[in-house]
């Protein structure tokens, strides 16, 4: 080790006060003699009463004079007169204190000393109170003695004893710190190492923690523990560089010490010796783990480096600097130790693996360099040397081009070329070297490369000698490159001839070629998908003075109308193909194609002004596109979605009008089927309910969707109906029955409905059949039935069972009353077997139905009764008596149907109150007009029915 820490003086020491101690010292002696020369009587002792009236004189203080000297003396006094004193103790411990004092005030005023004094007043302290609680703090200075004495073992054995004995003292922290020192100096480094790990082992750190840490890495260090010992100097540069700048010196870094700045240069020597013991730089990244750590690795770098140089290891050296620049290209000090590389390098003549460390540099802090990025200030700082190095390297590969003529010559000083260009753009000689640039590319065949450069000299700086000739090189340069190049490479080469003609163009505006180059150059831009530059330059050419001819003046403006039509213009669109038009020959072949454009460009206004809800306008460019072009298809769409518009306009008579039109010219277009569709919906808002189902029908035949097909049929027969057009209704049900006669719901519903058209046209027959065939259908269907088959089932039934109903209304209760009663009865059974498969259907439209027909079918037949004919001769009284009889026999059949006309009304109470079971209601009115013939049924009445 070169060098080592001293121990600590007295880094923490009771107060020292020599003349106010004497001071003390006289007052504990003027008090102890006072008591032992005796007392004041209780008697005269001053007592609150005495003291009230007691005026006391308070003198000026004088000041306190004495000497170190002067109190050890009248301590010593004090102990001779008074040695049985309680404050014996305390003054034989500021004897040994002052001794301390006296001692260090003569070696501070350069005079020799010996603490022999001290050390033999503390020895005899400790000797005659071994026990005193304070000896804690005797222990302590008495170890201090030891050790400015040169007594380095009793000094150690002082401190092993005060911290083993009084474990809790104060003086702890600093016992052990002084401990390990000791111990360290006598070559004892484990036992050192233990001492500075207990101080390190606190819960919080104390003032010995720091140097603590530091001396435990010098102990591992000793005991060749490197990586150990690594960790304690790392632990010591966190402490101490955390918030330091990583680019100042550390004499001038805020916030660090004298002490601290010593020590933190200590441990950087030391930390470079234990990493050149290990892999040099190579160890650093390893206990580099933290982002703190990483704020100063630099510093450990450097440090390391610079020792390698004192000892004269070049490579070393460079490698250690640039190691730090590898592992942190973006750091703010990466530059700057990459800068010393090439210094060491060139310093030591070492002339390759200078330009190897110049090219490193530029690659990592050039143009490209991300620490632009991350720091703008430290990136500028490196530009200079990056400016010079670049030149540098750029020359010495030129000069190996073209004396070798190799491949790998050119391509290094092309790329030094260009990174010197990107990074010094506005350098004096920058036009210069762009062009020696792209001389070089031309001649190195790299003609793509040479027509960029070629460009960037002739036009990116401020005119030259070489700018016209670069601005017609780089043409001559595209040229070799489209020749040269592949066919699917070639548009892309046209466009960048293209591109630098117009320039060329623009810059030497008083070439001969200017004319014909802007004329082909619209076109092809065009043909490239540079619509806009397209048109600027045909613009350029109907500005042309004088005048472009007829073809190149069509050309330009075809260029104009097509770009504009790309960019959704279509109004210039629209103005530039009629100028086009205007320049075509009546025969010629292109002429259709500029009518379809002009088409093209109003039926696109059209859908703008749709698009922008401006519907009216919609409609007005749709309808001028019929006018311009009314047999193209363009004009058929316009037909089709100017009646959309007035739909959307709620036009419904002009757009009916409008597809009408549409569908007469043009019967078997596409968008007919369209049109079809929004005619129908026309004719529904108009409420042409007969029209519509027409067009449905239509939609139907044309239909290639079944299903779709199959919706429209049904919906054009329900429309038909809607418009009390029976017969095409009717035809139209049939159809679908005839077409889709599955699935089962729908098939089953037209034949209903069908019963239904039949009984509006009278023909009973033909009603009973279909509603036979509805009730067949729906009992055959099996697992297809569905609620809705059933109910239409169960209807079918009820409607089933009127012929019967119709034959029991027949038959009159007339003589011979007694077989007409049978037959009647008969056909009441038919009847009522009628209506109970009716309501076994479980359908609540039909139950109710059937039991309300039920009831009345039994008022009816108790009705019938009382009103059948009476027996020829009766007399009066049997009359009577046969009458009574009637209406008991009568009586039953109506408290039947009242019975069936209760059970009915009771579904009002599960929310069931269809007209059946209100007609229910009513019949109870009848019936019962006490209980229920009421204006309105209430829910009180329909809860006295439960």
């Amino acid at each position: 080790m070169t060098a080592r820490i001293s121990p600590r003086k007295a880094a923490v020491t009771p107060s020292r006060r020599p003349v106010v101690a004497a001071a003390l010292l006289a007052a504990l002696v003027a008090l102890s003699g006072c008591s032992m020369l005796g007392r004041k009587s209780a008697d005269n002792a001053p007592t609150l009463k005495s003291l009230e009236g007691r005026t006391v004189a308070v003198d000026a203080d004088g000041g306190i004079s004495g000497s170190p000297e002067q109190a050890i003396a009248a301590y010593r006094e004090f102990l001779k007169a008074a040695p049985k004193d309680r404050h014996v103790p305390e003054a034989m411990r500021r004897l040994g204190d002052l001794e301390m004092d006296r001692v260090d005030g003569a070696l501070a005023g350069g005079a020799a000393a010996d603490y022999r004094g001290a050390i033999t007043q503390y020895l005899d302290y400790l000797k005659a109170h071994p026990d005193d609680a304070g000896n804690d703090r005797v222990l302590y200075q008495l170890a201090r003695a030891y050790e400015l004495a040169g007594e380095l073992k009793p000094a150690l054995a002082t401190l092993d004893r005060l911290v083993q004995r009084f474990a809790q003292t104060r003086y702890v922290d600093e016992a052990q710190f002084r401990r390990g020192e000791l111990l360290f100096t006598m070559g004892d480094y484990a036992g050192a190492e233990k001492a500075f790990a207990t101080v390190l082992a606190r819960d919080q750190p104390t003032p010995y923690h720091d140097r603590s840490l530091y001396m435990r890495g010098w102990t591992q260090f000793k005991q060749a523990r490197l990586e150990e010992a690594l960790q304690s100097f790392f632990g010591v540069l966190d402490l101490k560089l955390a918030g330091v700048e990583a680019d100042g010196e550390l004499a001038s870094a805020r916030g660090l010490t004298r002490a601290d700045r010593e020590l933190l240069e200590d441990t950087l020597r030391v930390t470079s010796l234990s990493l050149q013991s290990l892999q040099g730089a190579e160890t650093i990244p390893q206990f580099a783990t933290t982002d703190l750590r990483r704020g100063y690795e630099v510093r450990v770098y450097e440090a390391l480096g610079e020792m390698y140089v004192r000892q004269e290891r070049i490579k070393d050296a460079a490698d250690a600097f640039a190691a730090f620049g590898r592992r942190n290209p973006q750091h703010t000090q990466a530059p700057r130790l990459q800068a010393r590389v090439i210094d060491i390098y060139q310093d030591s003549g070492f002339a390759t693996l200078a330009l190897d460390a110049k090219r490193e540099y530029v690659e990592r802090y050039g143009a490209a360099s991300q620490l632009k990025q991350t720091n703008p200030a430290v990136w500028q700082r490196a530009q200079p040397l990056v400016k010079t190095h670049l030149a540098e390297l750029a020359r010495h590969h030129h000069a190996a081009a073209q004396k070798d003529r190799k491949a790998e010559d050119y391509r290094q000083a092309v790329r030094w070329y260009r990174e010197f260009l990107a990074a010094f753009p506005d350098d004096p000689q920058a036009a210069a070297a762009n062009f020696l640039l792209a001389e070089l590319l031309f001649e190195d065949r790299r003609y793509a490369e040479a027509a960029t450069e070629y460009e960037k000299a002739a036009y990116g700086y401020p005119p030259h000698p070489k700018s016209a000739d670069a601005g017609y090189a780089a043409l001559l340069a595209y040229a070799e490159q489209e020749k040269n190049g592949d066919e699917q490479a070639r548009p892309a080469m046209q466009k960048a001839g293209i591109d630098s003609a117009l320039r060329f163009a623009g810059a030497f505006s008083t070439d001969a070629r200017v004319g014909p180059v802007l004329a082909g150059a619209a076109e092809t831009l065009y043909r490239l998908g540079q619509a806009d530059r397209a048109s600027e330059v045909a613009q350029q050419v109907l500005r042309l003075e004088p005048p472009a001819a007829d073809r190149q003046r069509r050309t330009a403006s075809l260029v104009i109308a097509h770009a504009a039509f790309d960019r959704s213009a279509f109004d210039r669109a629209e103005a530039g193909y009629r100028a086009a038009l205007a320049l075509t020959g009546e025969q010629d072949k292109g002429r259709a194609e500029l009518v379809e454009r002009v088409a093209a460009s109003i039926y696109k206004q059209g859908e703008q002004a749709r698009a922008e809800n401006r519907l009216p306008d919609a409609v007005n460019h749709f309808e001028r596109v019929v006018a311009a072009a009314p047999a193209s298809p363009v004009g058929a769409a316009a037909q089709v979605d100017a009646a959309a518009a007035l739909i959307a306009l709620k036009d419904w008579d002009r757009a009916a009008a409008v597809l009408v039109d549409f569908r007469s010219r043009q019967p078997n277009h596409p968008l007919a089927k369209d049109a079809g569709e929004k005619l129908a919906a026309v004719y529904l808002e108009q409420g042409r309910w007969a029209q519509a189902g027409a067009e449905f029908e239509r939609i139907a035949a044309a239909q290639v969707d079944p299903t779709l097909a199959r919706e429209s049929l049904w919906q054009a027969a329900e429309l038909y109906e809607k418009a009390g057009a029976s017969p095409a209704a009717t035809r139209a049900f049939e159809r679908y029955l005839k077409q889709y006669p599955q699935p089962l719901q729908p098939a089953v519903e037209a034949r209903y409905r069908l019963a239904l058209l039949a009984r509006s046209a009278g023909d009973r027959r033909r009603e009973l059949a279909l509603m036979k065939e509805v009730q067949q259908a729906e009992q055959s269907a099996g697992g297809a039935r569905t609620d809705r088959t059933r109910t239409l089932g169960a209807m079918a039934t009820l409607a089933l069972a009127e012929p019967a109903r119709e034959e029991f209304r027949k038959v009159a209760l007339v003589e011979p009353l007694q077989r007409q009663l049978k037959l009647k009865k008969a056909r009441m059974d038919e009847v009522l077997k009628a209506y109970a498969r009716a309501a076994d259907y479980g359908v609540a439209e039909a139950a109710t139905a059937a039991t309300f027909q039920t009831a009345e079918l039994y008022a009816e037949f108790g009705r019938a009764l009382l009103s059948s004919q009476r027996p020829k001769g009766l007399k009066k009284q049997e009359l009577e008596q046969y009458d009574v009889l009637l209406e008991e026999q009568a009586y039953p059949f109506e408290e039947k149907a009242i019975e069936l006309h209760l059970a009915n009304a009771k579904r009002a109470a599960s929310g069931i109150y269809d007209r059946w079971v209100k007609s229910s209601y009513g019949a109870l009115a009848k019936l019962r007009p006490v209980q229920f013939g009421k204006s309105e049924l209430t829910e009180g009445a329909i809860d006295a029915i439960r």
